[in-house]
C-alpha cells in the first residue's frame, strides 16, 4: 500500500511539474493579443490553444469583437486570458521584385562632428561644444527653414563669426542650441564644425502591393543612415524599378550584397520609413505579382516554405527555405521568424541571404507569412522575417 502511496505522490509531483513548465512556457512565449481570420482555428501551437467560443459567433458581430479568451495546453490547463479580434484576412498582390530607393530626409542629419584648428596646438569643436550631436535632425538655422544640405551649407558658410541659433529635432523632441562657430586661420574662414546629410540610395525587394489602400510595402524594416544607424525621418522619395547586374556572395562573417542598376521608371512615391517597413503610394502593380491571402501570426508554423527573391535580372522566383523558430515578442518584431535556405541553387548564388533581399516575401500553405529583414551574419543561410500581419496591418492604416 505504502509503495502505491508513494507511487501516486511521484506522479502527482510529475504531473504538478508538467503543469507549471507548460503554464511558465505558454506565458512566455504565446501573444497577448489574437488577431483571428475568419478561416483559423483557435490552435497556436501543437499545445496551447484558445476557447473556442469565438468561431460561432459572426464576423459583423461588433459586440463580440475584440473580446478576451482562455488560452489553454492541452485543450485544459488554463494559462492566461488574451485578447481576440476577429477579422476578414487581407489579400494582397504579393511582388518580390528588387527596386531602387531614393529617400529624402525631413530635415538635416547630423552625421559627424569635427574640431577646427586655431592654430598654436589649440583646436575646438564648435558642434558639439553647444551640445548638437550626430544623429540630431536640424530643422532650422536663424529661424530659416533647412531641408538639404545645401541650405546648411550656404547658410554656415556665410559667416562673420556670430553665433547661429540651431533648432534641431532629437528623439521627438525639439531643442535649440547657441552654435558659435570658430576662425581656422589654416582655412582662412569660419567653421561650424559638422558634417550633414539630406538623402540617400540604396535597394530592397517590394513585398506586396496592397490595392485596397493603393500602398506597396517594401523592405520589412526602416532604411537607417549609414553614418549615424539612425532611422532616416522621411520627407519625399521614390521608388523606381532596377535590375540586378551582379552579386557579392555571403559568407560566414561577410554579408554580400546584390549589385543593381536603377532604371528610370517610378514604381511609386515613398510615404513612410518604419521599423516594420518602408511604404508607398503604387502608380501601377507589377505584372510579376501575384494574389495571396495574408496569413495571421499565430497561423505560421515551422516547416518548409518558399521564399520569393529576384536575385538575378528583374524577375523574382521562388525558393526553398525552412521555417525554424517562431516568435511572439513585440519587441523584436523584426525578428519574428528564424528560417534556413535549403535551396541549393540560391545557396550556389548568394550564399544565402544577402543585402538588398529584404522584404522578399515568405510563402507557406498558399498565404503570405511573413519577409525578409536581416541576415544572420555568422550564418548566412539563416536569416530573420516580419510577420506579414503586421505589414498588412501597417499598409492598411496608411489609407
Amino acid at each position: 500500500m505504502k509503495k502505491i502511496i508513494r507511487l501516486a505522490a511521484v506522479l502527482l509531483l510529475c504531473f504538478g511539474i508538467f503543469v507549471m513548465t507548460a503554464v511558465a512556457v505558454g506565458a512566455a512565449t504565446m501573444p497577448n493579443e489574437i488577431i483571428r481570420y475568419e478561416t483559423d482555428g483557435e490552435k497556436l501551437s501543437a499545445v496551447y490553444s484558445y476557447s473556442h467560443t469565438m468561431a460561432a459567433k459572426s464576423v459583423n458581430s461588433q459586440s463580440a469583437y475584440p473580446r478576451t479568451e482562455t488560452l489553454r495546453a492541452f485543450g485544459f490547463i488554463p494559462v492566461k486570458t488574451v485578447g481576440v479580434t476577429q477579422k476578414s484576412a487581407p489579400t494582397v498582390a504579393v511582388s518580390g521584385e528588387v527596386f531602387g530607393i531614393k529617400l529624402y530626409t525631413d530635415g538635416v542629419i547630423v552625421v559627424g562632428t569635427q574640431r577646427v584648428d586655431l592654430g598654436g596646438g589649440k583646436s575646438v569643436n564648435p558642434a558639439a561644444d553647444c551640445g548638437i550631436a550626430v544623429g540630431d535632425i536640424i530643422v532650422s538655422i536663424n529661424n530659416i527653414r533647412v531641408f538639404t544640405a545645401g541650405d546648411v551649407t550656404s547658410i554656415l558658410n556665410d559667416n562673420n563669426g556670430e553665433a547661429y541659433t540651431i533648432k534641431l529635432k532629437r528623439d521627438g523632441r525639439y531643442k535649440t542650441f547657441q552654435l558659435q562657430p570658430a576662425y581656422s586661420p589654416r582655412e582662412g574662414c569660419y567653421k561650424a564644425g559638422m558634417w550633414v546629410r539630406d538623402s540617400t540610395a540604396g535597394i530592397g525587394t517590394i513585398t506586396f502591393y496592397n490595392e485596397k489602400t493603393g500602398t506597396f510595402a517594401a523592405l520589412g524594416h526602416q532604411v537607417n543612415d549609414v553614418d549615424t544607424n539612425d532611422i532616416m525621418p522621411l520627407l519625399e522619395g521614390e521608388a523606381v524599378s532596377a535590375r540586378v547586374t551582379n552579386i557579392q556572395k555571403s559568407a560566414a562573417g561577410v554579408t554580400g550584397s546584390l549589385w543593381c542598376d536603377f532604371e528610370e521608371h517610378i514604381l511609386g512615391r515613398l510615404l513612410d520609413n518604419t521599423d516594420c517597413g518602408l511604404y508607398g503610394a503604387y502608380s501601377e502593380i507589377s505584372e510579376n505579382a501575384a494574389s495571396y491571402p495574408v496569413a495571421s501570426k499565430q497561423t505560421v508554423r515551422k516547416g518548409s516554405a518558399k521564399i520569393l527573391s529576384t536575385v538575378e535580372g528583374s524577375t523574382p522566383k521562388e525558393y526553398d527555405i525552412e521555417i525554424t523558430r517562431i516568435s511572439y515578442n513585440k519587441e523584436a518584431q523584426q525578428r519574428d521568424i528564424v528560417f534556413r535556405v535549403t535551396d541549393e541553387t540560391l545557396l550556389s548564388l548568394t550564399g544565402g541571404i544577402v543585402q538588398g533581399m529584404s522584404g522578399s516575401p515568405i510563402l507557406q500553405d498558399g498565404r503570405l507569412v511573413g519577409a525578409v529583414t536581416h541576415v544572420i551574419v555568422n550564418n548566412p543561410e539563416k536569416g530573420y522575417a516580419i510577420f506579414a500581419q503586421t505589414m498588412a496591418e501597417k499598409s492598411e492604416a496608411l489609407s
